[in-house]
Formats: structure tokens, C-alpha cells, sequence
């Protein structure tokens, strides 16, 4: 049996995919014992390293506060992140090129720096020329990295996401007396938000590990950098320390890739769900806010 996207396989591509299959999770199988069992002859795998995680003083003193501050960050910056991605996003798809130009320009600017070197000319910023305390520098650094970072990778993906609708809706609704901003308003952004979810949320994943790269360099408080001074404190249980970390970051990263799965599917079945049509009468008044339309035609 055959489909448009390839060939039903035959009997020996069948029977050579099964061989690489075994030697595949025969190979994975050999990788994971060789890593359990130098792991084990280093004693990492003992109860006394992993012991400190069961107690609620390592939660704490070092995990939770690190956890909240990351989140922290991560929110903060998707807060701001989110609405002027959007922003940047419908710009650059402006008639007018003294708001295209720009927009464009800012993007293009910061989608190309790393957000590591935006973190650092942050703080360097905050130093010279704010009165922020050394304390709090670390914070505000990180959120302007994500926000300055973020926001201009957001801006392509809502430009994106808008660019992939038909151009047949716009025009559509162009004939029938819309403006541009109503056309962008009712009918391209509903329709764009449930394509771009996916990558949106992928973005906002981002947000959240890249908040570790301020505990590496700006000795920001987060969850990752709390896993020196607790591996330090139970004698030096590094691996374990770093285990539970990943963990965490998994949990927290795979609920929210999770409501955003569940959040689209929502989205889509209301939109198949709702079956009313708008009737000209509605188009003519969205067209032409506070004016009826004329509904006394002859037949």
C-alpha cells in the first residue's frame, strides 16, 4: 500500500529496519549501563548523595528559592516579551514605511545578538547609569536580555504566523468595507494565534532555561546556580544535585509545553464548533462603527 508522502515498504526494507531498530536499543542499552556503572564505582549512586533530597532543608534553603527566582524572571520577561513581540511583529507588516523600517531594524538588531552579551551590556547599563543596587542589578539584567532577545524572535513568529493565512481572507475582507486594522483585529490575528501557539510556546521554554545563563555569568540567584553552594554544603554531590535540577527543569518545561498542547486543541475544536455565520449585516456595521445598515431593500 502506498500513500502520497512515500512507498509502503517490502518485505526485506521491513526486516532490515527491525535489525537497526535491536542494534539501536542494543547500543542505547550498553551507553546507559556504562554510564550507571562509572557512576557507580564513583560512588555517585550511594543513598548519601541523594539522601540531603528526600529532607526538606535542601528544598528549602537552595531549590525553592532558586525555582522562585527563576520563574520570577522567566514571568516577568514572557509579560513583557509577549506584547511587544506582537507589537514589533504587526509593525513590520505596516504600508508605512516610516513604521516598517524601524521595526524592522530594531528586530533585525537584537534577534542577532546572543542574549548572554544583551545580559551583560545590561548590567553594565544598570551600573553606570541607574541607581539600582548591586543586589537587583543581576535581575534586571537578565529580564532586559530575555525581554530585548525574546521579544524580536516573538516579532517573526507572529509575522510568520500571519504571513502563512491565505491572502484571499484579507482581501475578502477588505471588499466588504473593512480597514486594515480591522482586518488584523478580526480576522488574521484569531485565525494566526492557534499556528503560531506552538512555536510561541517553544519560545517561551527558551525564556525559562536561558534565565540559567544569569546564574553562570551575572550570579543571579537561580535554580541552576543553587546547585554550587548545595553540592558544596553535602559534600560535593554534584551529579546528584545536578540530576534533581534537570528534573525540575523537565516538569517545568513539560507542563507548560502541555497546557499549551491542550490550550490549542481547546482553540481549535471551539473554532469547528462554532457554526454561526456572519451575516452581511454584521460586516456592514463592523465596517462602519455606530452606523446601521440600511436593511429596507427591496427584494
Amino acid at each position: 500500500m502506498t500513500s502520497v508522502l512515500y512507498d509502503a515498504q517490502g518485505p526485506r526494507a521491513k526486516r532490515r529496519n527491525i535489525l537497526y531498530t535491536v542494534v539501536f536499543i542494543v547500543g542505547l542499552a550498553a551507553v546507559a549501563w556504562w554510564v550507571f556503572k562509572n557512576l557507580d564505582d564513583k560512588g555517585q549512586l550511594t543513598w548519601d548523595k541523594w539522601k540531603p533530597f528526600v529532607h526538606s532543608e535542601a528544598w528549602t534553603t537552595y531549590l525553592l528559592p532558586g525555582l522562585k527566582n527563576t520563574l520570577k524572571a522567566a514571568a516577568l520577561a514572557m509579560v513583557i516579551a509577549l506584547p511587544l513581540g506582537a507589537f514589533f511583529g504587526i509593525a513590520r507588516l505596516s504600508d508605512h514605511a516610516w513604521v516598517r523600517v524601524p521595526a524592522s531594524a530594531i528586530v533585525e538588531f537584537f534577534r542577532a545578538i546572543p542574549v548572554l552579551v544583551l545580559m551583560i551590556f545590561a548590567v553594565a547599563a544598570y551600573s553606570q547609569y541607574t541607581d539600582v543596587s548591586s543586589d537587583d542589578r543581576p535581575f534586571y539584567a537578565v529580564v532586559t536580555g530575555l525581554v530585548l532577545y525574546n521579544s524580536s524572535v516573538l516579532a517573526e513568529i507572529v509575522r510568520a504566523g500571519i504571513l502563512s493565512l491565505p491572502k484571499g481572507q484579507s482581501e475578502a475582507a477588505m471588499a466588504v468595507g473593512l480597514r486594515k486594522n480591522q482586518v488584523m483585529r478580526f480576522i488574521l490575528l484569531p485565525q494566526a494565534v492557534t499556528a503560531m501557539l506552538p512555536a510561541i510556546v517553544s519560545q517561551l521554554v527558551v525564556i525559562v532555561k536561558d534565565t540559567a545563563l544569569g546564574g553562570a555569568v551575572l550570579t543571579f540567584p537561580e535554580l541552576l546556580a543553587s546547585v554550587g553552594p548545595m553540592s558544596a554544603y553535602y559534600g560535593a554531590n554534584t551529579i546528584a544535585s545536578f540530576t534533581v535540577v534537570a528534573v525540575i527543569y523537565i516538569v517545568l518545561n513539560f507542563s507548560l509545553t502541555s497546557f499549551a498542547s491542550w490550550l490549542e486543541g481547546r482553540l481549535r475544536r471551539g473554532k469547528k464548533s462554532t457554526g454561526a455565520v456572519v451575516g452581511a449585516d454584521a460586516v456592514a456595521e463592523l465596517a462602519t462603527p455606530g452606523e446601521h445598515p440600511d436593511t429596507t431593500k427591496a427584494p
